[in-house]
């Protein structure tokens, strides 16, 4: 297998925040805590040690193997888990949706760094273990975000109503499901293993979350990814004293909004705070919490509590309290002993929000580690690309970018205007020059004559480079046909195919290979050839 890598801003697919952040831009550093390299864990080990209370892995072991009762898990989770209730055991975490089948290819992506980050740092910090951990978003209730996977440029989907939380969603029509997708399969070996995991995850567990553990766990637990499901009264025991502070002085809110102002002075805000950051959680119900007229009223229904009352709520039933994408990652960094947290580019965003708060609440801030990206290509793909003189960077470009740019390479003729346009700007120059020692008022009339004339330019330029596409269509068409194979929908790879794709073709060596290629702390997105 061979690998190449290209740097993330010149994929063009990352924001302009994150690409500062790779390139440890002063600028950033207000908005986290520690970079992602090797040496800098050492400090935040230490940080976060003093925050762990025994009491609190006391907990988590105890929870985790509740949840695992049913699990077939494997001596190396096991491990890990009785592990966590050590002084030494620390966690780091990748947090995703319960999307049908895992969803897109990024899904094994972030486990994998973090599985990989974890051994990276026993081979540094002997004397401490780290635990790959994989947080199940169970309590999200956008349940048309996770309902499809995409499969050979097919969207397999799964309609029904829903409401609450998506863990709690039963399996129901998932039969007809798994019916329709073992005909897009095939008969070979690899084949029938995915229709068998398919069928075992979702026809014989009762609901998303025990499927989607299930299923994360069958390809991961030889690694000894621990799964959690924060979803659980205990855990939320332990969360009570920051929802209490939430619902009667919404820091989260002051705090977060501080830290957007000064965000927003040069990158997009990716998620705006929520006067109370908390919904109500009950059977099919998962509602923000409101304050409004001194009462707290859960939206859309007829729910409402006074300032004791809710408290009282919040004591007795604390898994009724879900946090929102502000509150959930503290949320996580008080029940984890967590020393990094791994997302895409998105979730870092919101992240960065939320440094000020961290401080408020005087709760370490993790490291922010962005996952690995990855471009999988075959042989045959690879030759292509050299064949037609395609470069790593120069398929990354926007179809429109891409088509142009090859076309004036292997062109013949010269279809770049650059040079004439800046000869007329020079002779305007002179014109401009002209009318101002003799009539100012001659001044709007040469720039509009200006604008028109580069406007024409312009103009020819497109239609001699439309013409110059059909003399090339079969290059062209070779070109654009390639990168729709690696870019399905015009996207990246990762964003768009499911795993099956290339477990069809690559079996159970696809996950092995990809663990032994992925270095997390390489900080380029990496193009691999299967």
């Amino acid at each position: 297998m061979q690998q190449d890598f290209v740097s993330f801003q010149d994929t063009g697919y990352f924001s302009q925040l994150i690409c500062n952040y790779l390139a440890e831009n002063k600028e950033v550093e207000q908005f986290y805590n520690r970079f992602p390299n090797i040496e800098n864990f050492k400090k935040q080990i230490e940080e976060k040690s003093l925050s762990v209370q025994l009491q609190s892995r006391t907990i988590l072991v105890e929870t985790l193997k509740d949840q695992y009762h049913e699990t077939k898990a494997s001596e190396a989770t096991l491990h890990n888990i009785d592990l966590l209730g050590a002084h030494n055991t620390f966690t780091i975490t990748t947090g995703h949706q319960l999307n049908l089948f895992t969803g897109p290819l990024y899904f094994l992506y972030k486990i994998i760094s973090a599985i990989n980050l974890s051994k990276a740092l026993k081979e540094e910090y002997s004397d401490y273990n780290f635990v790959p951990v994989y947080w199940m978003a169970t309590e999200d209730h956008d349940f048309d975000e996770i309902n499809y996977f995409n499969f050979k440029g097919k969207k397999v989907q799964w309609n029904r109503n829903s409401g609450g939380a998506v863990g709690e969603l039963s399996n129901d029509g998932l039969e007809k499901i798994c019916d329709l997708f073992s005909e897009e399969l095939g008969s070979s070996n690899n084949a029938k293993y995915l229709k068998s995991l398919f069928k075992s995850a979702y026809l014989e567990h009762d609901n998303l979350t025990d499927a989607t553990r299930f299923l994360a766990n069958e390809l991961f637990a030889a690694y000894g990814l621990v799964i959690i499901d924060a979803n659980d009264s205990d855990l939320k025991k332990q969360f009570i004293p920051f929802m209490k502070e939430e619902l009667l002085n919404q820091t989260a809110f002051k705090s977060v909004s501080e830290t957007n102002k000064e965000l927003s002075k040069a990158y997009n805000i990716q998620v705006n705070p929520r006067e109370i950051n908390l919904f109500y959680l009950k059977n099919d119900l998962r509602e923000r919490i409101i304050f409004d007229d001194d009462l707290y009223k859960v939206n859309n229904t007829d729910i409402q509590f006074s300032k004791s009352e809710i408290q009282k709520e919040l004591a007795e039933f604390p898994q009724r309290f879900s946090p929102n994408v502000i509150m959930r990652p503290l949320y996580q960094e008080v029940i984890l002993p967590n020393l990094c947290y791994i997302g895409g580019g998105g979730e870092l965003a919101y992240w960065f929000q939320l440094k000020g708060f961290f401080n408020t609440v005087n709760v370490p801030f993790p490291i922010l580690l962005l996952r690995n990206s990855v471009l999988i290509q075959t042989e045959s793909q690879s030759k292509k690309l050299q064949k037609l003189d395609i470069s790593k960077e120069d398929i990354f470009l926007k179809r429109d970018a891409f088509i142009n740019k090859k076309v004036r390479e292997v062109s013949n003729i010269d279809i770049d205007f650059s040079e004439q346009k800046n000869h007329l700007k020079k002779q305007f120059e002179s014109l401009f020059s002209l009318a101002k020692q003799t009539d100012k008022s001659f001044l709007g009339a040469v720039e509009a004559q200006e604008k028109r004339q580069l406007k024409g330019l312009d103009k020819l330029e497109k239609r001699l480079l439309k013409a110059q596409k059909k003399v090339l269509s079969d290059q062209v068409s070779r070109m654009t046909e390639l990168q729709n194979e690696l870019f399905p929908n015009s996207s990246l790879q990762e964003r768009n195919t499911n795993f099956s794709e290339f477990y069809l073709e690559y079996g159970d060596q696809l996950i092995p290979n990809l663990i032994e290629s992925l270095n997390p702390l390489k900080g380029e997105f990496s193009i691999l050839t299967f």
